[in-house]
């Protein structure tokens, strides 16, 4: 309750009136804090707002002024202003305030809360005396709020004022009562009536204050307030009424004091019968309505219409409100990002595991036309932490390929790819843990000089830690003997590795099986099979007889470059990330069984589907068809042989495999098989001359 208490000096008690409340919408802060960084910047100056309040409609809650994102003055000319945005609108009365936004806490603990109280009080009683009022009668609800607003920290310090003159000797309460009772029944269906087409008025009903003249045959007529001459000199029963934001069922209303000293000194009544109007349900409520009688007279200090009378009407204490968690942008950007995942567990996809997709750590090596789509899924999917590794630089042909790229990462040389990739991934989605690192891929059939073997050693260690500090590693450059060392790593460390290889107009993507079970006392006696878990399945290089070679040697421009059809690469690049997410809800995860396509061994109760070993498509055909290949014993990257002897040797067999491609058909096997088939190929020859002779 707001000013003296109640007492009784035989002319009824001291009229008080419940204070008006504030609330302030999370979008206002949103909108002002892009307000302050994009225009105001370190502009103190006053910022007109625009408050809105209704009348009461709940019995028990009082209603409020609230300020939201459209009580800021537009951000440009073609944009309207925020009355004009809400005219008409029956729940949004507009009222108008001032705003002084500090850029310390300091400065804002130091204003001179009194003085500005008092400059607004001051307008107030110009406005009564200059006959404002009754051409906009919302400027005697007008309103102050002071703020600091930390950006770094998305805190917003803030302290309401709704400046009200100051009665004295105090307004005097005769009687107060429900409509209803002030009324006859007659009396207040007609102003029920009238009320409700009051509100529905699109030319009045941002009017908060009005007139209800009553004849004598008890119609009643709502005026505005600029019609209250003609209405005195009516002779009829004359209510000054307003719409009442409290609840409470003996006392008005906060913006009844101004009116109150309107009426006084205005129109020279000093015996005054105010309704408050209140609602249910959007409709005039006269049971919860107030009818009253008062007695005011106005201080002689208001006769000086250039005077400074007093005034109240500051909140208790400032409120403060964090926002951090939904105003900083990076964090909105992820509540944006997650929106579609958040959706898809509604209904379509409720066991969506957000948190493993967020926490997932990603190494894509390449970072040319697969490695930028892949990177993009990935984001698309929640994916935030990505490793982006490649040597090269980008080149004018990139970025009409490549997504992550533009022109001006092709000046001045190019940039570094990884790099350049990395940072654009950052610009996308800010909060994206992108790293992007140069890095060459030692390969088999690139032999190694003298004076290169430290520099080598060191890549193949750098490869091996990045392979072991990430989730899953995505093989993505463009020859085959690249992929070799890192599916290597990858089944050494057991390691989800996943393919994606172009064609001109075909494409495979693959995940390889799990790395093989190496026995700590036998390593000789090793197979594919692991243990329980049944046959594993295979690699890139499972179903090849030859180790990997040479391949960049001695080719012509379209054979230098990954010549493919442009969809190609956006198409292998989302099956390469949605085999990822499928392994990861897999209950086995990288020991989950290859299914096929319409097989009655498709398990239906994966809400994903199925979940591949390999996808090969073709664009002529327009077709795609899912295959399973398991490990081979004789693989030169993935079986327990070559593992067995990688874990054993470390970085002195790689070298050795680099140096001596055929070092790896001796070992796994291959050349004594192709010497078999050459064979089988002799004694079949040698059979045939037999029976020419025949």
């Amino acid at each position: 309750m707001a000013t003296a208490s109640s007492s009784d000096n035989g002319l009824g008690r001291i009229l008080q009136f419940d204070p008006l409340q504030s609330l302030v919408d999370e979008g206002f802060w949103h909108r002002f804090s892009s307000l302050k960084l994009d225009s105001l910047g370190l502009d103190q100056s006053p910022i007109p707002l625009t408050g809105f309040y209704a009348p009461c409609s709940h019995p028990k809650v009082s209603n409020r002024l609230t300020l939201l994102a459209e009580s800021l003055p537009p951000d440009s000319k073609d944009q309207l202003s925020s009355i004009e945005r809400v005219q008409g609108n029956r729940n949004r009365c507009p009222v108008p305030g001032t705003l002084y936004n500090m850029n310390t806490l300091e400065s804002f603990k130091a204003l001179d809360r009194d003085s500005l109280l008092k400059m607004e009080a001051k307008k107030i009683l110009e406005d009564i005396h200059s006959g404002k009022v009754e051409e906009d009668c919302a400027v005697l609800s007008r309103f102050l709020v002071i703020s600091f607003a930390d950006l770094k920290k998305w805190n917003f310090l803030h302290w309401f004022a709704f400046p009200a003159l100051v009665l004295d000797p105090p307004a005097m309460v005769l009687n107060i009562q429900p409509a209803t009772d002030a009324l006859n029944q007659q009396e207040a269906q007609s102003l029920s009536a009238g009320m409700n087409e009051w509100r529905n008025s699109s030319l009045t009903t941002d009017m908060p204050f009005f007139l209800v003249s009553i004849t004598s045959n008890s119609h009643a007529t709502i005026r505005q307030l600029k019609d209250w001459e003609a209405c005195i000199d009516d002779s009829q029963k004359l209510l000054f009424g307003f719409y009442d934001p409290c609840c409470r069922p003996d006392n008005p209303g906060w913006p009844l004091r101004n009116y109150l000293a309107f009426i006084s000194l205005r129109c020279g009544i000093g015996k005054i019968l105010f309704f408050c109007y209140r609602e249910k349900h959007g409709f005039p409520d006269l049971c919860l309505s107030l009818v009253g009688e008062a007695v005011v007279s106005p201080p002689q200090a208001w006769r000086d219409p250039h005077g400074a009378p007093k005034s109240v009407g500051w909140q208790p204490k400032p409120r403060n409100i964090s926002l951090a968690e939904s105003m900083n942008p990076e964090r909105l950007a992820v509540s944006a990002a997650d929106l579609n995942l958040k959706l898809m567990r509604w209904r379509t996809l409720p066991s969506l595991d957000i948190g493993i997709l967020s926490n997932i750590k990603c190494l894509l090596l390449g970072a040319g036309t697969l490695g930028c789509q892949v990177a993009r899924m990935l984001m698309a999917w929640g994916m935030r932490k990505i490793t982006l590794l490649d040597s090269g630089l980008v080149a004018m042909s990139n970025p009409v390929r490549q997504s992550l790229y533009t022109f001006d990462d092709c000046l001045n040389g190019g940039s570094l790819k990884a790099v350049a990739a990395a940072t654009s991934l950052k610009r996308i989605f800010p909060a994206v843990e992108a790293e992007g690192i140069r890095l060459s891929i030692p390969m088999p059939g690139h032999p190694v000089l003298t004076n290169e073997v430290d520099r080598v050693r060191e890549d193949c260690q750098h490869l091996l830690n990045l392979i072991a500090s990430h989730d899953v590693t995505f093989l993505l450059t463009d020859t085959r003997e690249s992929r070799w060392l890192p599916t290597l790593l990858c089944a050494s460390e057991n390691k989800i590795a996943i393919t994606a290889a172009l064609g001109f107009d075909s494409y495979l993507v693959m995940r390889h099986g799990a790395g093989p079970f190496v026995p700590v006392s036998d390593q000789s006696d090793c197979s594919s099979i692991d243990g329980d878990r049944g046959q594993r399945l295979g690699c890139y290089f499972c179903s090849d007889v030859i180790a990997p070679i040479d391949s960049t040697s001695n080719r012509t421009l379209d054979q230098q470059c990954t010549v493919t059809r442009p969809g190609l690469a956006p198409i292998a690049s989302a099956l390469a990330v949605e085999l990822l997410v499928g392994l990861l809800h897999h209950p086995n995860g990288i020991y989950a069984p290859g299914e096929i396509a319409n097989s009655i061994t498709s398990s239906s109760e994966q809400p994903l589907g199925i979940l591949p070993h390999q996808i090969r498509g073709s664009l002529p055909q327009y077709s795609q068809m899912t295959l399973v290949g398991h490990s081979s014993n004789s693989c030169t990257a993935c079986s327990s042989t070559v593992v067995s002897e990688f874990k054993e040797r470390g970085m002195d067999f790689v070298l050795q495999a680099i140096n001596h491609p055929t070092y790896l058909e001796d070992l796994t096997g291959l050349t004594e098989l192709m010497e078999s088939a050459k064979s089988f190929k002799l004694d079949w020859d040698d059979e045939t001359d037999d029976d020419a002779d025949i």
